[in-house]
């Protein structure tokens, strides 16, 4: 097993919490669509480099983030639901148990709201935030690439990946291709600041990012002197 290069410790960027070594931030271009996207963080995530909806807040224009925590007698008024809605926009929440997603070319595009917790805290968020818009699943998916985590079930996909798919779905090719860029860099970095190398250039083997950005990757490989 490779050994972590990441110890208990080291300076980590503010922004996508890799070793400094490992930092991806200015790397890509921000994703440019008029899809507004929010996401609705668990706090046991929030902090967590491998964490996709921290991902896509940063690479995506104009995303914002909502930290969730549930509100007891010792965080009141943690968050509040009403935050969620724009004026002018129908909220769709991801989930596997919504309806099937409405076909693309809907105007105004929708506001999509993305659950970023493990399928036990998205269920739990999803409760809290279901009055806010419309529930609605995904088209069926292919394997994930998000080599970082176990995921739940075959067909679960992280975050970034169910942005993706929804992209695809209403034909944002362009925001589909440059999401898929910022996600494969992240899992790519965060592999390598793992020390898991081999598995880092196996992931490479079917990844868009040798042909979009080889450079970058020479640069990240590339010992400092």
């Amino acid at each position: 097993m490779a050994r972590s290069v990441v110890l208990a410790g080291t300076p980590r960027c503010d922004v996508c919490r890799l070793p400094p070594r490992w930092c991806i931030c200015g790397v890509l271009s921000p994703v440019e669509t008029a899809i507004r996207i929010d996401v609705l963080i668990h706090r046991s995530e929030q902090w967590r480099p491998s964490s996709t909806g921290g991902l896509v807040t940063r690479a995506v224009a104009g995303a914002r983030c909502h930290v969730y925590q549930r509100e007891d007698r010792f965080h009141v008024g943690a968050f509040q639901p009403t935050a969620i809605p724009l004026p002018g926009h129908e909220v769709w929440i991801l989930h596997p148990r919504g309806e099937e997603m409405p076909a693309r070319g809907a105007a105004p595009p929708p506001q999509v709201l993305l659950l970023d917790g493990s399928w036990r805290q998205a269920n739990e968020m999803l409760r809290v935030v279901e009055r806010t818009g419309r529930c609605v699943r995904l088209p069926p998916a292919g394997a994930s690439r998000f080599w970082l985590r176990d995921q739940y079930a075959t067909g679960h996909l992280s975050t970034a990946e169910a942005l993706l798919r929804v992209f695809h779905a209403l034909g944002d090719t362009r925001a589909e291709e440059q999401l898929r860029l910022h996600f494969e860099l992240h899992v790519y970095a965060t592999l390598r600041a793992r020390g898991q190398r081999q598995l880092a250039e196996d992931y490479l083997q079917e990844s868009p990012l040798g042909a979009a950005i080889p450079g970058v990757l020479e640069r990240l490989t590339t010992p400092t002197r």
